[in-house]
């Protein structure tokens, strides 16, 4: 019997801060979207991998960060543009309320300020800067995480994340995404499960298999009407692939993709499928779940990933 992952970035601002043209409906969504999940994981009982963006648990900055290595332009929007706009640098509360959850959510980091760990500009300097001062700052909150989510599954630097004591991280996906899932799953049949396995520097592996959000736009919009939320029908696939045999089904969601109730309507039947399928044995794990049983079984010592899995891929982001 295989299981169901699912994973969120949580990062408000800071997933779009370093770009010359954030989406707006995105941005301001953050808020929105972080309760409105935390609404729906709870009234289905479904643990998630939450990664939060560290910046977010700080209580005040001044944008300036001068001990931190990272381009002198990195901070640039907190210090100007978003100087006034505190609800996108900081979400304590909304932390909080995480952690105030009934339902057994892992806390997980994404990062400080969301650094592109595979970018030829971060340094091993930058990425262990990141990676130490998420954790300090998790460690005011008496949380000491073990998952790391890389910002835009932009792999890289993974000895920086076993140096500083994660154990785990989200890989890159080796099955289709977007309109491709939805044609390749739907006509040809294709798996969207993963194979969760120990790297060469001893972490835990566990790749994605679906985002959630990766048929919008017009051709959401024209497709819906006719075949309702062919997302929703590509995760039905994959959870169902996960009830009937071995492997992860790693779904991943940022709080910002939900800007409109129909997104909601979306996370809400995907999680009322998965709580159907626990009656016929489905499991829902964490990636520190997913992590410990991979330990747990002996294979911890780094091995190469079963063909498919997005092993090659990972090596070649490494540092």
């Amino acid at each position: 019997m295989g299981s169901v992952v699912v994973s969120v970035d949580a990062e408000l601002g800071w997933g779009f801060h370093d770009l010359e043209s954030p989406p707006r409906h995105r941005v301001e969504a953050g808020r929105r979207g972080w309760r409105s999940l935390l609404s729906l994981f709870d009234r289905y009982d479904v643990p998630a991998t939450w990664a939060v963006v560290g910046h977010l648990m700080l209580e005040d900055c001044d944008g300036r960060h001068h001990d931190h290595p990272a381009p002198p332009t990195w901070f640039e929007r907190e210090r100007t543009a978003w100087a006034d706009r505190p609800d996108l640098r900081f979400g304590r509360e909304l932390v909080g309320e995480l952690l105030a959850s009934p339902v057994d959510h892992e806390f997980a980091s994404h990062s400080f300020s969301h650094v592109l760990f595979g970018a030829d500009w971060t340094s091993r300097r930058l990425a262990d800067a990141e990676t130490r001062r998420a954790r300090e700052v998790a460690a005011d909150w008496g949380l000491e995480p073990t998952s790391f989510v890389y910002p835009r599954n932009d792999v890289g630097h993974r000895e920086a994340l076993a140096k500083s004591g994660f154990t785990a991280y989200r890989g890159r996906t080796p099955t289709p995404e977007g309109i491709r899932a939805i044609l390749e799953t739907g006509l040809g049949g294709k798996s969207l499960l993963v194979e969760p396995h120990v790297d060469r520097h001893g972490l835990v592996n566990v790749p994605a298999s679906l985002f959630l959000f990766g048929f919008e736009g017009r051709l959401r919009s024209v497709a819906e009407p006719v075949f309702r939320d062919p997302m929703v029908q590509t995760a039905r696939r994959a959870i169902d692939q996960a009830t009937a045999g071995d492997g992860v089904c790693h779904l991943w969601v940022h709080p910002n993709n939900l800007t409109h109730p129909r997104d909601d309507d979306r996370m809400r039947a995907i999680l009322a499928h998965v709580d159907r399928r626990r009656a016929d044995g489905l499991i829902v794990e964490t990636m520190a779940d997913v992590a410990d049983r991979v330990l747990e079984a002996g294979d911890a010592i780094p091995t190469a990933a079963p063909t498919g899995s997005g092993s090659e891929a990972d090596v070649a982001a490494d540092d």
